[in-house]
């Protein structure tokens, strides 16, 4: 289940990735630099402009250094890593949008993480293509699956935050439970003695089950805080990252590293929802 869950978020970052080129590629080509550099060129080739008074020089001439100049710049367009890393993790954050999440302070936590992930993309870019590179693009979809459970982990936290229905059965339920069985002591009945224990049992289960979420939840906070703060040291591990860290084990270990994370995200995610449908704010 887990390799089709980490299959499943590494197909989205390959998506998003060629999402991010054809849209890079666009750019390259409508650039005002192009357009304007196209234009002169059709203005050069029109009069038959001979440069440096060269009679020789032919009109077609013109276009090919119009081509040579519109390839030069999209070229560039397409190898520029801030650009790269810019794009994909604008397209990252309209998969995982950071709007979704109402409270200020899971929102902050999904935009540091989203920050640090757009640094690291680009940190990936600028290595040549290679074994060092191939080793950080399955870094990179690592984090992506990263991401996706910091995302998920706000949005249950998020749900649970909100959910005023569990804040009034918190306060409301032990007050209902003492006086349940305050009344349970004083009642002589056998018959509403029975009912009594029923409801009481009914009520401290689910009281625990209350308390157990709860206990989740406080978890899942600090797993998330502690989550994004490991964001910020593997960006660091990544910068320092080079040729020899391949024989060194650096990049394995970094992998290693990153999966612990991103298993013990989502085994804490998938734990929650077991006990809380963060969709209708409802214990499961």
């Amino acid at each position: 289940m887990k390799l089709l869950y980490l299959t499943k978020t590494m197909t989205i970052r390959t998506e998003l990735q060629q999402k991010a080129q054809n849209t890079l590629l666009q750019y390259a080509f409508f650039r005002w630099e192009n357009a304007v550099l196209i234009a002169l060129t059709l203005i050069l080739t029109f009069l038959d402009f001979k440069p440096f008074g060269l009679a020789w020089w032919p009109a077609w001439a013109w276009i090919v250094m119009g081509a040579l100049g519109v390839a030069a710049i999209v070229f560039m367009s397409l190898h520029d890593a801030k650009a790269n890393a810019k794009l994909l993790t604008a397209l990252f954050q309209e998969q995982f949008n950071p709007r979704d999440v109402k409270d200020r302070d899971l929102r902050r936590q999904i935009e540091n993480a989203l920050e640090y992930q757009r640094r690291i993309e680009e940190q990936i870019e600028r290595h040549k293509e290679g074994l060092m590179r191939d080793r950080l693009e399955d870094t990179a979809n690592q984090i992506s699956d990263w991401i996706r459970n910091v995302y998920q982990l706000a949005l249950r936290l998020d749900a649970y935050r909100q959910d005023d229905l569990l804040e009034r059965e918190q306060q409301l339920l032990p007050k209902e439970v003492q006086q349940l069985a305050a009344q349970r002591k004083l009642e002589s009945n056998p018959n509403v003695q029975k009912q009594l224990d029923e409801v009481l049992d009914s009520k401290r289960q689910h009281w625990n089950a209350l308390q157990e979420l709860d206990t989740r939840m406080k978890q899942a906070e600090l797993q998330l805080d502690q989550s994004v703060t490991a964001l910020a040291t593997i960006y660091s591990q990544v910068q320092l990252i080079d040729a020899q860290s391949v024989a060194s084990g650096r990049a394995e270990r970094l992998q290693s590293d990153i999966r612990d994370q991103v298993n013990r995200l989502n085994d804490l995610v998938s734990s929650i929802s077991e006990v809380y449908n963060y969709n209708t704010k409802g214990i499961g």
